[in-house]
């Protein structure tokens, strides 16, 4: 699994497309939150928006990262037959699994650094609570990453190419991540607390804005993970 996320790992920071996806937009991101008044944002206990818009922008890293590019990726690999291949080597479908999604997180988490790194120079200070984004970035990678390589197991390249995008989209426009739950209609706002997006969002603001994360929103993020992954395990195919 080491190996197998090593190589993965190597493979994701060639690709420009994935840096794009997973580090260069979402520092763009970070300046338009922070610098405009394009998008409603928290104001945090330091007077500033950058906070609430660090936590924005983390969380969509994980979406873009842990979801969108991983489906893309794994769907093209098994179009082209790569996978196949794979499949005939020692590595179980399980392996595989792991290894992308370890992969999947040293990339994003590289990319959060690389964040947080921007909005400190940008006049951010972390507080005693900011620890708590770690584990919801891993958790919130674990919540997405099996729904990817479910969804890339099952269907066509182009499918999931389509279907990706339009998720990703959906998500962040509508899964509590750019616009506030309160700022949307009542139906979504009561949702947005039980999707990925929405959990993971409010933790990370919580952690970086008030220095705490509710039970609530670890409960769902480890409910996402659980089923996603015992779906991608019942229904990935190598071709």
């Amino acid at each position: 699994m080491l190996r197998q996320a090593s190589w993965e790992t190597g493979l994701l920071l060639r690709n420009g497309e994935q840096l794009l996806l997973t580090i260069i937009i979402p520092l763009g991101l970070l300046a338009v939150l922070t610098l405009t008044d394009l998008v409603p944002a928290i104001t945090g206990p330091d007077g500033t928006r950058i906070a609430s818009s660090l936590a924005t922008v983390l969380s969509v890293s994980v979406l873009s990262a842990a979801f969108t590019s991983l489906a893309i990726a794994t769907a093209f690999e098994r179009r082209s037959g790569a996978l196949r291949f794979l499949g005939t080597t020692p590595l179980t479908r399980g392996e595989l699994m792991v290894g992308k999604i370890i992969a999947t997180t040293l990339v994003m988490l590289l990319s959060a650094t690389l964040t947080a790194v921007v909005a400190v120079v940008i006049g951010w200070r972390p507080q005693s609570g900011s620890l708590w984004v770690i584990p919801l970035l891993l958790l919130g990678t674990a919540a997405w990453a099996p729904w990817a390589i479910a969804m890339a197991g099952t269907l066509r390249a182009e499918s999931v190419l389509a279907l990706a995008n339009g998720a990703f989209l959906l998500f962040l426009m509508f899964g509590g991540i750019v616009i506030p739950p309160e700022s949307l209609p009542a139906v979504l706002a009561s949702v947005t607390p039980f999707l990925p997006s929405g959990a993971l969002t409010e933790g990370l603001s919580s952690a970086l804005v008030e220095g705490s994360v509710s039970v609530a929103v670890l409960a769902v993020l480890a409910g996402w993970a659980a089923g996603g992954s015992l779906l991608a395990a019942r229904t990935f195919r190598w071709s």
